[in-house]
């Protein structure tokens, strides 16, 4: 029994699929593969869901695996040789208002970081997570995260620079 009562796998996909989605294919930068993952996350959860506390508990966990769960594929041997050759992902962006996230400059720029610089700048911007929280959920130093997103941010502005000259 939880602090807030019985939660639920179902309740669990309601408030956080969206946001686990977004993580994974901000990760994972192909529909298959976010798909994959996120089918992953929620069957860990299935496992786990007894032993979360809260709501806020269950939110941290998710993003903690949805991390872990990537960094897991890409070390698998097959993922760190090969190079998808796909055309650009269709992907909805509701914030913007831009049909394809390709569309817009700076998810275009987010999307060509390296995964560690990624996936710190989807945890602050679009999760509005602190950095504390951040090098909570990616097992680091809070000054290891703060250099992260500081280089992070530095590529950004190259790569905005590059794409506007």
């Amino acid at each position: 029994m939880t602090k807030e009562g019985n939660i639920t796998v179902d309740e669990a996909i309601d408030r956080y699929a969206d946001m686990v989605y977004r993580l994974a294919l901000t990760q994972m930068k192909n529909r298959t593969d976010a798909d994959d993952l996120f089918q992953e996350v929620f069957v860990r959860l299935v496992s786990h869901i007894q032993d979360l506390e809260s709501w806020e508990h269950v939110k941290a966990w998710l993003i903690r695996v949805t991390i872990n769960c990537a960094k897991k594929h890409f070390d698998q041997y097959w993922n760190k040789n090969v190079d998808y050759m796909d055309e650009p992902e269709r992907v909805a962006d509701e914030d913007t208002g831009y049909g394809l996230a390709e569309e817009h400059p700076v998810r275009t720029a987010v999307q060509k970081l390296p995964p560690k610089y990624r996936l710190v700048i989807h945890l602050y911007y679009f999760e509005e997570r602190t950095v504390a929280e951040i090098a909570e959920l990616t097992g680091q130093k809070e000054s290891t995260v703060k250099s992260q997103m500081h280089r992070a941010r530095e590529m950004l502005r190259g790569l905005l620079k590059e794409d506007s000259g």
